[in-house]
């Protein structure tokens, strides 16, 4: 029998988790939606189907119907590359096919060669406002693009170039999250057939921060606090919303004594997040060094953007005759998303058990998403492969997706209807209005399914097959050290099960009996 130390890749975990159950758990047998799902393919899997060391493995089938379900999302997308995009504003909305990459190859000066952070931009945007490693993502699809040809060719091989790139991602984060919980690399699927996951890929660049966050959250699964700390800093780089995560470990840390990997996860975060900003943001003269412009822009630009798309604060704007300023809104949405961190540490403490990493995870950013000025929509897409980990229940995670793909709709259609001039096609402002307000239930709704696992832990899908916290690392069955209340009570491994682990990814590694879908 092969150690429980050691990792599905074979590789001496530092602080091994509690022994994992070697049986696959199998969610055709466990979830009556993806049971009845599974009649559209044949019905649900014998449990000698796959016998014979078939090539099929979970990992590769939910990578290839990732690939699978982005191409549909970029078919979705033809009638903009055909021409939409460069010939007219309202049908680019009314096709729902709207992207920022082909506006920005030029708007950004890549068609140009201009530096980002370094190369000031004509009109009013001085400087690129992303951050620096998204920069670069974008930088590169422009060295990989051809600068010849109509203007209109060189976009259509940028947006090209980036959704190729954007699919590796993509394949990356459906990967990452199968094998995050190494019994239940089927949850995978639920990235991988997400609706507002295709719809949403190519419109900016998010996919690439989503991808740093889930290989970071894989490695954390591994026990290995440093690597998940580097690949944090660097999703960090690329996007805000990865430091988030932090802060959940630090209360589920605190709760099982385990503060040595949260310090080395953290330093890990800092340094990876300074070597790739600090050649950008320091520049030097003769009165010494300076933040430079160019990278501050995202940060300025972040705190100076008004009042905008998908949020309870446009409704709030829209609908009164003095309009909150956005100072008033930064202010409010700071103390909100606190005052939700508050909560989650009540919650994290009083727990009867302690909560998954993924659970927090998810609620947190969460939080960041409905108390934002801003909701665009392939802010979906942070969500996605934490909700397949916190939630994997293909109800209430389809429930969700159906309120993302009417925001989805609705905001193109509300765009379609202000840029048609007298035409008025599309939807009116309270017709959005609603839209926005679906998007934040569908996000409630799920966020309250979560608490309700927390406090009800033989409610959670994940516990009641026999786990702890897959995704926890260090912290599955480590017993607390610090709990509030009464009801609350160390975690415990709930299956107590001493078996060997198990490579999804690896069919040599798979026994007969647990290849069922």
């Amino acid at each position: 029998m092969p150690s429980a130390e050691m990792t599905p890749a074979g590789v001496h975990d530092p602080e091994p988790a509690a022994a994992v159950p070697a049986e696959q758990v199998a969610p055709t047998r466990e979830d009556a939606l993806a049971a009845t799902g599974s009649e559209l393919i044949g019905g649900p899997l014998g449990r000698r189907a796959l016998a014979g060391g078939s090539w099929w493995t979970p990992l590769r089938i939910v990578a290839l119907v990732a690939i699978g379900m982005f191409a549909l999302g970029l078919v979705q997308k033809a009638p903009c590359y055909q021409g939409s995009w460069f010939f007219g504003a309202s049908s680019q909305y009314t096709h729902a096919c709207y992207s920022d990459i082909p506006h920005l190859y030029q708007g950004r000066g890549f068609a140009d060669h201009l530096v980002p952070y370094f190369d000031k931009l004509p009109g009013d945007m001085d400087y690129l406002e992303y951050p620096v490693l998204t920069g670069v993502f974008m930088e590169v699809a422009s060295w990989l693009t051809p600068h010849s040809g109509s203007i209109q060719h060189q976009e259509q091989w940028y947006w090209f170039v980036n959704a190729g790139m954007l699919m590796a991602c993509a394949a990356v984060i459906a990967v990452c999250v199968a094998r995050t919980h190494r019994r239940r690399p089927w949850d995978g699927l639920l990235v991988a057939l997400a609706p507002a996951f295709a719809l949403t890929a190519t419109i900016n660049w998010d996919l690439f921060a989503v991808a740093l966050t889930a290989a970071a959250m894989l490695m954390w699964s591994r026990g290995r606090a440093v690597a998940f700390g580097v690949l944090l800093g660097l999703a960090t780089a690329a996007k805000l919303y990865p430091a988030f995560l932090l802060g959940p470990l630090l209360l589920l840390c605190w709760r099982a004594g385990k503060w040595r990997d949260f310090l080395r996860a953290v330093v890990g975060a800092v340094v990876a997040w300074l070597l790739v900003n600090l050649p950008v943001m320091l520049t030097h003269d003769a009165t010494g060094f300076h933040i430079r412009e160019g990278w501050a822009k995202f940060y300025t630009f972040s705190k100076e953007r008004g009042v905008d798309f998908g949020s309870f604060w446009l409704i709030w704007a829209q609908n009164s005759s003095s309009p909150p300023s956005t100072e008033f809104v930064n202010t409010m949405a700071s103390v909100l998303v606190v005052l939700c961190f508050l909560g989650i540490a009540a919650l994290t403490f009083t727990a009867p058990r302690r909560p998954r990493f993924a659970q927090l995870a998810f609620l947190i950013v969460a939080a960041f998403v409905l108390t934002n000025k801003v909701y665009s929509p392939q802010y979906v897409l942070w969500l996605v492969p934490l909700a397949a980990l916190a939630r994997p229940k293909w109800r209430d995670f389809l429930i969700w997706q159906a309120c993302e793909v009417v925001y989805f709709l609705g905001i193109w259609m509300y765009l379609a209807y202000t840029t048609s001039g007298d035409a008025h096609k599309g939807l009116p402002t309270h017709g959005y209005h609603w839209a926005i307000v679906v998007h934040l239930a569908g996000t409630l709704y799920l966020c309250a399914v979560v608490v309700r696992d927390i406090l009800m832990p033989e409610r959670d899908v994940v516990r009641r097959s026999g786990d702890d916290d897959p995704s926890g690392g260090v912290l599955d069955g480590a017993e607390d050290v610090f709990v509030l209340g009464a009801g609350a009570r160390p975690a415990r491994h709930a299956a107590g099960f001493d078996g060997p682990q198990v490579d999804w990814g690896r069919p040599e590694s798979l026994s007969p009996e647990s290849r069922s879908l």
